[in-house]
């Protein structure tokens, strides 16, 4: 399973906010502020220009804590004759800026298996190449027939269009770097062997693999990897190796800075002691640079790879939404645009788009300054940030948003709500970390605390009628149903709706959370694992 967003918090006592927007509402309804300092770059999209990243500012960065799994074909591994270089994208890192796990893909294209140690001078090895490659999973996420055991899409039609235009952009910017994507549909671990297999194929002799991606929490998504380097080992002959690594790249911190013992495995089980310490000992990593076209560079024979992988798997085919089995009324819903949706004018998913957002809401708009004052609005594009959907699709770095919002303090104003929108990432960083540490603890009906008795244990009810009044937004309580009603016909939700409707589901109505927690994996498209 994945996380199910705010439904982790569903036990809140409900908001008396009275915020009207009646257009939704029924007629009959009766941080740590603690950011290495460096010099700061001109512009935010500095960040993504093609720009070799330093040694050093990979140490800054991040501790960039990586994962890998070693296998080799025929017993004893011979010296291999090629190397292959592959970066998966997942679909929580479309980004190239700030992407450790790019940038540890770079790191071995040069040949170094170990990562440089701090001030070492970059390799002089002329590059292998890298082979970008993405996945559309068409048998554990996307379609209309993929869905959870309580029936609910793994990926509903609007976050589906999101991603896919996330990976069209993430496509232009390599393109633009001389570089290419991979755009596959199918398991990530018949395209990654079936590239691999190719490769050996085509080789006179032994190849080396490098399979690169970020590292994931949730039970799901270890699945996947798991399966992808059983694909790998399945497909080494003899001479061949492959190398898997995970590398963390999704938070402010990497686990490997955490001041507790044990790193992620010893938080705090609450928020606040995991805040304080936090602030008071950690600093945030500045962001990665994009690794440069030179860096970027495909293998001269990726094509015939590509080609020859016996995989539905092209540098030139993007799938649709019906490529990806989504009905004729899904595929409806998710080009049909609501003027009263929430979000930015003709906002998109990608990289480029997100930077926009974070120069427009920053910058251009000057609306940081009173992000504490406007956040639990219900109405328009600017009472919040926005950011979500492209944090969720790893389209723009936390990294980066707080080192903006450092900026803002030196050159603008510094006061609580400049705090507020890292203060808030923070949070974003213990969900992760929590999921973590739980493992699949958080999915259970009673949550960590388990099948103990304890104050808040209850029976949960599971009426579909009452459950699917509360989806549909025909609860009668007008509040609730506006905002069920607002995000069934635009795919998003204000903060505060949310946790007014998760309370009412698990309290009020006394549902199992977990039928909420599978349709706010479905419904909204910033869903983020």
């Amino acid at each position: 399973m994945t996380i199910r967003g705010l439904f982790l918090l569903s036990i809140l006592p409900r908001s008396l906010a009275a915020n009207h927007f009646s257009s939704f509402i029924p007629s009959s309804a009766g941080r740590s502020s603690s950011i290495t300092a460096t010099s700061s770059p001109t512009s935010i999209r500095e960040f993504s220009s093609t720009r070799s990243f330093s040694t050093v500012e990979m140490a800054k960065g991040s501790g960039n804590s990586s994962k890998n799994g070693n296998g080799a074909g025929g017993g004893k591994s011979a010296s291999a004759s090629r190397r292959l270089n592959i970066h998966w994208f997942r679909q929580t890192d479309l980004r190239l800026h700030d992407n450790p796990a790019l940038c540890r893909t770079v790191e071995l294209s040069h040949g170094e298996s170990a990562k440089r140690p701090v001030g070492a001078a970059p390799s002089t090895a002329t590059p292998s190449g890298v082979l970008p490659v993405f996945v559309f999973d068409t048998t554990r996420i996307y379609g209309s027939g993929v869905r959870s055991e309580l029936g609910c899409k793994k990926c509903g039609p609007r976050r589906a269009k999101f991603v896919l235009e996330a990976v069209a952009d993430l496509r232009a910017n390599l393109e633009r770097r001389g570089s290419g994507l991979v755009v596959a549909v199918g398991k990530p671990e018949d395209v990654l062997a079936g590239i691999a297999k190719s490769a050996i194929e085509s080789a006179d002799g032994g190849v080396s693999i490098n399979v690169v991606c970020q590292e994931e929490v949730c039970s799901e998504e270890l699945a996947v990897d798991k399966a992808v380097r059983a694909g790998l080992a399945k497909t080494m002959s003899k001479g061949s190796k492959f190398n898997f690594e995970t590398v963390w790249g999704s938070t402010l911190y990497d686990p490997d800075t955490l001041p507790f013992d044990g790193d992620v495995m010893g938080i705090p089980d609450t928020f606040t002691p995991f805040r304080n310490k936090v602030e008071k000992n950690c600093e945030i990593g500045n962001p990665l640079f994009a690794p440069s076209s030179e860096e970027l560079k495909m293998p001269k024979d990726a094509k015939g790879i590509v080609g020859n992988s016996k995989t539905h798997a092209s540098l030139d085919y993007m799938p649709t939404l019906a490529d990806l089995t989504y009905s004729r009324d899904d595929i409806q819903e998710a080009s049909t645009v609501d003027a009263r949706s929430a979000m930015p004018e003709n906002y998109r998913g990608g990289e480029t788009y997100a930077l926009t957002r974070v120069q427009d809401y920053i910058w251009d708009k000057d609306l940081l300054k009173a992000y504490f004052d406007t956040r639990n609005g219900m109405i328009g594009p600017d009472y919040s940030t926005k950011f979500a959907p492209w944090l969720a699709h790893g389209n723009v770095s936390p990294r980066l948003i707080a080192r903006e919002c450092r900026r803002y303090e030196e050159s603008r104003v510094q006061n609580k709500s400049t705090y507020w929108v890292v203060f808030e990432l923070l949070w974003r960083d213990y969900f992760k970390f929590f999921a973590k540490k739980q493992g699949d603890g958080i999915f259970r009906p009673d949550g960590t605390i388990g099948s103990r008795d304890h104050v808040n244990k209850r029976k949960w009810g599971m009426d579909p009628k009452r459950i699917r009044a509360w989806r549909d937004g025909m609860t009668g309580y007008p509040l609730v149903d506006a905002n069920m009603r607002e995000l069934k016909a635009t795919g998003f939700m204000s903060n505060r709706g949310r946790q007014n409707v998760a309370s009412f589901l698990a309290i009020d109505m006394n549902a199992d959370w977990r039928y909420g927690g599978g349709h706010f994996e479905e419904a909204p498209f910033d869903y983020d694992v």
